[in-house]
């Protein structure tokens, strides 16, 4: 490339990057709030920041020089300053942050509109795949967590933040363009319903991304798949394609529309395959649980690998919505009306991922989403491949012209090494377990509710929930509310965040396509036979795990559950009909019930209470009601309990509960 344009690359690199980074903490926030109340949240009104393109119908002569630097800024300053703030002020300053860049990108594009086309979409589409990439890479470094955001590694998004506020002083020098291009010779001024479809095509390349590209281990969270060959194809490639991209243009002219197309309709169809194949029917019968999850072969994550391959073309729609728009010159206020209908696709498309895990929390329309979360995949890649058919054949020329990628070599060797830290980082990062002592005769036992993640105030506190887990030193814990790689969570998977800290094994149950309770199972020793089983729930879905652990030559039945609102009856049977029968059972979790109950009647007739095996008088010096437990450790009659304690703290809504066998 031109020195120019690689300036321009890094531009718009950091200037995406950023837009998924606040789009992510500004959704979770908002949910954080819903999560700590169990309802929808006055401060949902934030997603009036979606809106902002509507300022742009006012804005007849459009948005450049000065002004547009100041927004731009603006935006930058918001991503440095929302993640040192508590929950509602990262809302707010993220929403603006968010609000910016949806104003910023449409006036980016009509800046260009005296540039050629082909320019633009190889300096946008190049800038996509870079932003892509160096957010797969920061979140494979975090095990799923940005870590650009947190920690003291938010340095690098500062650093980053920095070359990104010097660049857009560069925007308030135009460079000289020609009286008209030969793009512009071409085409007459694009009509405001084309560009209202290429908005929503372009808006759409961009959900996807959020969605699950940009933190591939969501898919791994779908469907089971270990994140390491799914984040190293990912960044794979995207690798190869920059290659491509930066160092053969030309073979991208050979696209055509039918080929583009064709490569749509593969992709959404593998996509959607990918996520039903992982698709649980549940049956509206209470007597056909415990359902055990249906097993999976290697023809099941055929789809899984093939999305992976295909999904380069997210950025090959991105790079002809571009050119069309930037080559039919439409209006200010047809771009401002077109990105407020984008907008307004983008907030539905964001309530409709929630809402597949929330249904039951949502009046009226919330159960249409139960068990519907590949139709909103199926949506979104379908509104991004429709608008392909409003791209103009000459559009398809996507090589452009000769000198365009000059630097190409670097640029792709930039993306390769990219790449390569990402399959590096993400080994590195991965738990290591040590062997376990064979000789052990005891085992200390946890079971911790963690909120999603986050502590009493409402903050995300998976450090404060590490080190809790830390000084506890358990050989299992049984995690409850660990919902891990969704959108309400930023994406986040704090399982994986927990694990490869402390270096355990790990499994999590319920994947996260029938929008389950997250329940997780870590242990210092290796997990055997695992599976997960649901069990009947007219409201939210719930599921047991199931494993066995091996412990100085002694073998447990380890099962984590987590109950829906009251412990449901049936629900509490479901368990208890696995249980039946086997022997050294630790059965654990967030039952929801407390011990006045029939379930825990039920339960304590064929499992003892470890709590009350410790203290049969009860223990109320350990800040906890003893009447009110609902968390609780059971155990097969006669293990000998050394110790049993509730840990009440800030770092969750529920104390922490240990407890001690030994033989």
């Amino acid at each position: 490339m031109k020195k120019q344009n690689m300036l321009q690359v890094a531009l718009y690199s950091l200037i995406l990057l950023f837009f998924l980074q606040l789009i992510s903490d500004f959704v979770e926030a908002i949910y954080a709030f819903g999560l700590m109340g169990t309802s929808i949240p006055v401060e949902i009104v934030s997603i009036l920041f979606l809106f902002s393109p509507l300022i742009l119908l006012f804005l007849p002569r459009g948005l450049s020089g000065w002004p547009l630097v100041l927004v731009g800024e603006l935006m930058l300053l918001c991503r440095v300053a929302e993640t040192l703030l508590d929950t509602r002020g990262r809302m707010l300053v993220a929403g603006l942050g968010v609000a910016c860049f949806l104003i910023l990108l449409p006036s980016l594009l009509w800046n260009r509109k005296d540039r050629e086309g082909a320019s633009s979409s190889l300096l946008l589409g190049a800038s996509l795949a870079v932003a892509l990439s160096l957010s797969i890479l920061f979140r494979t470094l975090g095990s799923g967590s940005d870590v650009s955001t947190i920690g003291w590694s938010q340095g690098v998004g500062w650093i980053l933040a920095l070359a990104a506020g010097a660049l857009l002083l560069g925007l308030t020098r135009p460079e000289p363009a020609p009286s008209r291009t030969a793009d512009a010779a071409r085409h007459e001024r694009l009509p405001a319903w084309k560009t209202v479809g290429l908005c929503l095509g372009l808006v759409s390349a961009l959900i996807l991304s959020y969605f699950a590209f940009a933190s591939p281990h969501v898919m791994a969270r779908w469907t089971g798949v270990s994140a390491l060959p799914i984040v190293s194809m990912a960044a794979l490639v995207l690798g190869l394609f920059a290659v491509v991209l930066a160092a053969r243009p030309g073979l991208l002219s050979a696209l055509t529309p039918g080929m583009v197309l064709g490569w749509n309709l593969i992709f959404g169809l593998s996509l959607v395959l990918t996520i039903l194949a992982h698709q649980v029917s549940f049956p509206a019968d209470a007597g056909a649980y415990p359902l055990p999850e249906p097993s999976v072969s290697i023809i099941h994550h055929i789809p899984l690998f093939l999305t992976l391959l295909l999904f380069p073309v997210v950025v090959v729609d991105w790079m002809l919505f571009v050119r069309q728009i930037v080559a039919g010159r439409p209006s200010f206020r047809a771009l401002g009306a077109g990105f407020s209908l984008a907008s307004l696709y983008l907030l539905f498309m964001i309530f409709a991922q929630v809402f597949t895990t929330v249904y039951d929390y949502i009046p009226v329309v919330g159960p249409f989403f139960r068990d519907r979360f590949w139709l909103v995949f199926l949506v979104a890649a379908a509104v991004m491949a429709l608008p392909v058919l409003l791209v103009r054949r000459g559009a398809f020329d996507l090589g452009g012209t000769g000198g365009e990628f000059e630097h190409g070599k670097a640029f792709a060797a930039l993306m390769v090494l990219v790449a390569v830290a990402t399959i590096l980082g993400a080994a590195l990062v991965a738990a290591r377990p040590e062997a376990p002592a064979p000789s052990q005769t005891s085992l200390r036992i946890l079971t911790y509710n963690i909120q999603q993640g986050y502590n009493r105030d409402g903050l995300r506190d998976h450090d404060g929930q590490l080190a809790l887990i830390r000084e506890v030193d358990a050989d299992i814990v049984g995690l409850q509310e660990s919902d891990t790689a969704r959108i309400a969570g930023g994406n986040a998977d704090v399982v994986k965040y927990l694990a490869d800290r402390l270096d355990m094994h790990s499994y999590y149950g319920p994947k996260t396509v029938p929008g389950t309770f997250g329940i997780a199972l870590l242990s210092k020793f290796p997990i055997e036979n695992p599976r997960t089983f649901y069990m009947y729930s007219e409201g939210e879905q719930t599921a047991t795990i199931e494993a066995r652990i091996t412990v100085g030559g002694r073998s447990f039945d380890v099962f984590v559950t987590h109950l829906g609102n009251g412990g449901p009856i049936v629900q509490q049977e479901a368990v208890l009909q696995e249980v039946q029968g086997k022997e050294n059972v630790i059965l654990m979790g967030d039952f929801n019930f407390r011990p006045d109950t029939d379930q825990y009647r039920m339960t304590t007739a064929m499992l003892d209470d470890s709590w009350l095996q410790k203290w049969p008088g009860g223990n109320e010096g350990q800040g906890i009601d003893p009447a009110r437990r609902i968390d609780h450790i059971f155990l097969s009659p006669g293990t000998e309990v050394a110790d049993s304690e509730y840990l009440p703290g800030p770092q969750s809504d529920h104390p922490a509960m240990t407890t001690v066998i030994e033989w």
